[in-house]
């Protein structure tokens, strides 16, 4: 095997954590867009021949498999719930009735029935899947940085080569600079982040652009990407001019291009900030209002609408997670009988979840977008084939419920270049166990490693105590879900 390349996050440059936060934009406050980008490195256009992105719309909770993509209507009446599995326009493929626009397009997207780790509760689950390490102590935020920290921190801030995985010797103290002027937008962005998951050793440079708050919401707005005031504008402009004359003249020779560097990441945030194109990525109402009625006026549509403007304006990883009010009393999709009525509850949210994703795998094919862009939806973990009953907690009444299950987890693949209308893997005839195409997350993770042009077997990074830490410690991609 050749030389794996090394990634120290050690340090930064020799700059302490005082003198970053020194030199954050005057006006802004705290820690400001000017901190995050000199922090987060991801200005850079990707090297990567194609450019592709990836959306990830995540079910917090998690989905049951049973009543969404993997159907039993010929299990026992305490496994296979009330609803009923619908055709396809995929001979073969079912779905639950519960998603009929799903079934129409299921010839734009794949199934993978066949997802399995041990990741019993949410933080644990989510941390097996996303990172690929066999996680089995609950943290809030992972000791292992999730995969699109680590694709953000390798496509952008060390401008590695798609076909070998090596730093760019050329430009390599500014591999970012000609992305400056091709965007003012951030790499990855949250819409919102997933939970539980983080960047690890690799530090806050490989987080996500964070959104929260109701796309469709009339006041809705994204922090620090506008200013409206004009005289706001000249005014911070002649601010930050005086103080970078003032810094210049504070500065060591042998930190010269260390600042230099800061420069060219205020000057990226600062065009975030005033780029009319950064501002019309984020702005929902430059979509014509069928596009946007075609999602539905709901908070998810116009989150799943939203991650296509910004793939489409350049962003390359967005995650929208799908939770909230329309998800039920619980806000989330963990459907325990104490939450409420899993049965109730999955028909109340199904409408808009149907609508939301139906439209976003449309649009990418529409626009031309679905070599380029893989759509991936997915919760945690599946839910308990046998139904289970208890209490409602809001309710006070005995009513049934689905628990976590990790033993089957379905996920959805659109886009990508892989072929659509296939169905890979399958559970038992209860939806309990895999009986065919057994995957674990380090393959999955593989597969989109793939996608997004980062040889995980030939990076490894050095963690705070200067331990080296391999991407992946095994799998391999999905041949169904590689580009044809």
């Amino acid at each position: 095997m050749s030389e794996k390349t090394h990634l120290s996050l050690s340090g930064t440059s020799g700059v302490s954590r005082r003198e970053w936060l020194r030199l954050g934009m005057v006006g802004l406050g705290g820690l400001s867009l000017g901190n995050l980008l000199r922090l987060r490195s991801t200005a850079a256009v990707p090297s990567h021949d194609q450019n592709t992105a990836l959306i990830i719309v995540f079910l917090h909770g998690g989905a049951s498999h049973l009543e969404t993509y993997d159907p039993k209507p010929h299990a026992p009446s305490e496994y296979r719930g009330p609803f009923q599995p619908v055709h396809t326009t995929v001979p073969g493929m079912h779905l639950c009735e519960l998603l009929p626009n799903h079934a129409r397009i299921a010839n734009k997207f794949s199934l993978l029935r066949s997802m399995v780790h041990t990741g019993f509760c949410h933080g644990i689950g989510q941390q097996q899947m996303f990172t690929g390490h066999d996680i089995r102590e609950f943290k809030p935020k992972s000791d292992h940085p999730e995969f699109m920290a680590i694709t953000n921190h390798v496509r952008y801030r060390h401008g590695l080569s798609p076909r070998n995985n090596q730093i760019d010797s050329s430009d390599r103290q500014f591999p970012f600079r000609k992305s400056i002027t091709a965007s003012s937008l951030p790499g990855y962005v949250g819409i919102p982040p997933i939970p539980y998951l983080g960047s690890a050793y690799l530090g806050p440079a490989a987080e996500p652009f964070k959104i929260f708050g109701d796309p469709n919401a009339p006041n809705f707005k994204i922090p620090d990407t506008r200013i409206a005031d004009q005289e706001k504008v000249h005014r911070l402009n002649r601010q930050r001019t005086l103080r970078n004359r003032l810094d210049r003249m504070q500065r060591d020779l042998d930190l010269h291009k260390n600042m230099q560097a800061m420069d060219w990441f205020e000057q990226s945030a600062w065009n975030m900030l005033t780029d009319p194109n950064a501002q019309r990525a984020f702005d929902l109402s430059q979509e014509d209002v069928r596009t946007r009625d075609r999602y539905g006026r709901t908070r998810w549509g116009q989150q799943c609408l939203l991650a296509r403007r910004l793939v489409e304006h350049g962003v390359d990883l967005v995650t929208t997670t799908l939770a909230g009010p329309e998800a039920g009393p619980v806000q989330n999709w963990d459907d325990h009988a104490v939450n409420h009525h899993v049965f109730d509850a999955m028909k109340r949210r199904a409408a808009n979840f149907d609508q939301a994703v139906a439209a976003l795998i449309e649009d990418i094919y529409d626009r031309g977008l679905d070599k380029r862009v893989m759509v991936l939806v997915t919760g945690e973990f599946g839910r308990t084939p046998k139904i289970s009953y208890a209490t409602g907690s809001i309710s006070k009444v005995r009513q049934p419920g689905r628990d976590h299950w990790p033993r089957a987890t379905s996920m959805l693949f659109a886009g990508g270049g892989i072929t659509p209308g296939q169905v890979i893997g399958a559970t038992d005839i209860r939806g309990e166990d895999v009986v065919a195409r057994r995957i674990g997350p380090v393959d999955f993770l593989a597969t989109m490693y793939r996608h997004l042009g980062v040889d995980p077997s030939r990076i490894e990074f050095t963690d705070f105590s200067g331990r080296p830490i391999p991407v992946l410690n095994a799998g391999s991609p999905i041949p169904e879900l590689l580009p044809v």
